[in-house]
């Protein structure tokens, strides 16, 4: 019989100020099957995927024997680096993950990827996105007996397949996965093979690579390139694909539907580099740029990005407009680990911490500046502030997506709607609040083209753009018609606490 041989660490992540108010993606995903240092190149394919979750990270492998587990709190290269981790994670086959928390708490209990042992073996799980009925599915689940450990939607698959009434373990899982509602990409291990599945719909990435004959699955093309493997596909809308010693098979346990991909992975989420759904993510950044330029032109001296996230649109923006592309804001990298404590006077500080305007640059220039969205307009506005500080002749801003006026309930940590700048103010009156010349928005359709489809067709929309169109393309049980939360997993345990 297999068992976990477990370690972790809780030291708290000096998180000292987060300066801005972007929308972050939950997680990213790596497994590998059938190579001798698979611990290390997971170790690898996650620092790929840091982008994707900075709070925690975890690593499961398994060596014919036992199951072996490392969690830590922090960044990748902050433990699992070290040499004693890498050499308690033995084994050919392994799977990671790398955490932002949407559901359930930041503490160690929720650090995927989970364990579970069940009669035929051990099983552990990693999952990117929201299971929108986890809430429903917890509390049937409880009244039949199971024990939850974490306030995690993850832990809902485990025991979902535990009391399934197949026998065999693909069975169990695929079962398992016809309950689940929302978006969802997953990677397991079990004592004899490797698992992924993403959601029918696709909303979130898979893909699978190749190394040297060992099969690869990660939620983005860029795990693959750090370790040199081979890009083979992506993982289908509703396909699970099964990874043992005889090769890979592809099953498909659910019924047909439409894709609908997340097309804020392209806005914002994946890395530039990498290649998802058949589109580099690059080249469309910088495409809508050029489509922002045709849609909102305006007469400047030169167009600013608001780094990192907003470069490549600037740089297309600047090429369509024909206007020169500068470095007016340069960014600090190193922020996220200050050596010193947010006093109140560190903190009025604000953005001044991860920016500071290029005076030389901007000084009595009319400048465009492009950014990916705006979500709350806290950080806008204090960039806004810092350029007209900087000696700006006017400002105007190109936003790189539609307004953000409706949350994500798959996957993306998104503020409350009342929250969002967009689903309480027009455009005009936004401009007026982050203090912009103007302000414009790409549209919905001129997105869509940037991405290599000629408009969003309204009766079969080929992305998920709720955060855009308010339109949602699953059931959301667990939540209310108006888009806010019935009751959150942690907000239930908290209640069954008491």
């Amino acid at each position: 019989m297999s068992f976990l041989k477990e370690h972790s660490t809780t030291t708290d992540i000096n998180d000292d100020y987060d300066g801005d108010d972007k929308l972050h993606e939950e997680c990213g995903v790596f497994g590998i099957f059938g190579h001798s240092d698979a611990a290390a190149l997971t170790t690898l394919g996650l620092h790929s995927l840091q982008h994707r979750g900075q709070e925690a990270a975890g690593i499961v492998s398994y060596d014919g024997i036992q199951f072996f587990a490392e969690r830590h709190r922090g960044l990748i290269g902050d433990s699992f680096t070290n040499t004693g981790v890498l050499e308690r994670l033995k084994g050919s086959r392994a799977i990671g993950h790398t955490r932002y928390s949407t559901t359930g708490g930041d503490d160690m209990r929720n650090v995927q990827p989970f364990f579970a042992e069940f009669a035929g073996g051990g099983f552990s799980v990693a999952h990117n996105g929201n299971i929108t009925n986890a809430v429903t599915l917890r509390k049937r689940l409880q009244r039949e007996g199971a024990i939850f450990h974490a306030t995690s939607d993850t832990e809902v698959i485990l025991h979902l397949i535990a009391m399934g009434k197949e026998i065999a373990f693909n069975d169990r899982f695929m079962d398992a996965l016809r309950q689940l509602e929302g978006a969802f990409s997953i990677v397991g291990i079990t004592n004899k093979k490797l698992v992924g599945c993403r959601d029918p719909l696709g909303v979130r990435p898979l893909v699978l690579g190749d190394l040297d004959g060992a099969y690869i699955l990660a939620s983005e093309t860029c795990a693959l390139d750090i370790i040199g493997a081979r890009f083979v596909r992506d993982i289908e809308p509703g396909e699970l694909v099964v990874i043992d010693e005889k090769g890979i098979s592809s099953h498909k346990p659910f019924a047909k539907t439409g894709k609908r991909f997340c097309i804020f992975e392209y806005v914002y989420f994946a890395r530039p580099d990498s290649i998802l759904e058949g589109n580099n993510v690059y080249d469309v950044r910088k495409q809508i740029g050029v489509e922002l330029a045709i849609e909102a032109p305006i007469d400047a001296d030169l167009v600013v990005p608001v780094p990192d996230s907003g470069v490549p649109a600037a740089i297309g923006f600047a090429q369509g407009a024909k206007l020169p592309f500068e470095l007016g804001i340069i960014r600090n990298h190193y922020v996220g680990r200050t050596f010193i404590q947010p006093t109140d006077s560190i903190r009025h500080m604000g953005v001044k911490l991860k920016h500071n305007a290029n005076r030389t640059i901007i000084e009595g220039k009319r400048v465009i500046l492009v950014d990916d969205s705006i979500v709350r307009g806290t950080t806008s506005k204090k960039i806004v502030q810092m350029v007209r500080d900087a000696g700006a002749k006017e400002v105007h801003m190109r936003i790189a997506s539609p307004p953000t006026a409706s949350p994500c309930f798959y996957g993306v940590d998104t503020p409350d709607t009342n929250k969002l700048l967009a689903s309480r103010m027009s455009v005009e009156e936004m401009a007026k609040f982050i203090n912009v010349d103007t302000l414009s928005f790409i549209s919905l359709d001129g997105l869509y083209r940037a991405t290599g489809e000629a408009k969003r067709d309204n009766e079969t929309p080929q992305y998920c753009d709720a955060c855009f169109s308010k339109e949602y393309p699953t059931e959301l049980t667990d939540h209310n018609v108006d888009g806010s939360k019935v009751a959150s997993i942690s907000l239930l345990a908290e209640r069954q606490s008491r």
